[in-house]
């Protein structure tokens, strides 16, 4: 069972749900080529997507395109259904960095046909995720910054603000349809700046506070 832990403290928790929003920065939609959309785009990875720091992304022989996409993740403490806006941050246990992999002309491919992305978006070692800070320590998640590092060059960073919706709209929208329970996790979208990994990269995601400081890191490598 796929477990995630917080930081600095022996506690884990077993990963139920990861739920994922698509298109949530303007910039990536933008070089995406895709509108806005008017409310959340979400769908689903399997909790067996999961690895922790210092593992290894397995690039799928399916793919020749496979790209990173950098996130903020928030853990679910305190599950519930049609959860109120103004409500919503009371139920996170705790925020992340995460990457969301992302076999891009398998995709490319799935919308073509109107089919799902549960292949592109959901193999094994798509879901690289780092420790959790405690909620009460970050506070307004509004506040931070994520950060990429492909190989020591900056590949992404964006600011939380940027999101289109905010942690608390997310919360509030998805429970309206799926209830959320403890272990759950959000993966919250990602900046522009998407690029294809290569066998051998050194992948090194950040969660960074106003001051620019790191509060949480995560470093995986791709096989």
């Amino acid at each position: 069972m796929a477990v995630v832990a917080f930081k600095d403290t022996q506690e884990q928790i077993p990963v139920g749900k990861i739920l994922c929003i698509g298109q949530n920065y303007a910039a990536h939609a933008k070089e995406m080529q895709s509108d806005v959309s008017a409310s959340p785009i979400f769908f689903m990875k399997p909790a067996t997507a999961i690895i922790h720091q210092d593992e290894q992304i397995v690039l799928p022989s399916l793919s020749n395109n496979v790209h990173h996409e950098v996130e903020l993740t928030v853990l679910i403490g305190t599950g519930g259904k049609n959860i109120p806006r103004e409500h919503a941050l009371k139920h996170v246990a705790g925020y992340g960095i995460g990457l969301d992999m992302t076999m891009r002309d398998v995709q490319a491919e799935a919308k073509k046909l109107g089919q799902p992305w549960t292949l592109a978006k959901g193999f094994d070692t798509s879901a690289p995720i780092s420790e959790f800070l405690p909620a009460a320590a970050i506070g307004n998640p509004s506040t931070l910054s994520v950060q990429l590092h492909v190989n020591g060059t900056l590949r992404q960073s964006s600011k939380t603000s940027n999101l289109i919706f905010p942690v608390d709209v997310l919360i509030a929208y998805i429970s309206q349809f799926i209830t959320l329970e403890r272990g759950d996790i959000l993966y919250t979208g990602t900046p522009e700046g998407v690029a294809r990994v290569t066998h051998g990269d050194q992948l090194t995601a950040a969660l960074l506070n106003a001051a620019e400081n790191t509060l949480v890191a995560l470093h995986v490598s791709v096989q």
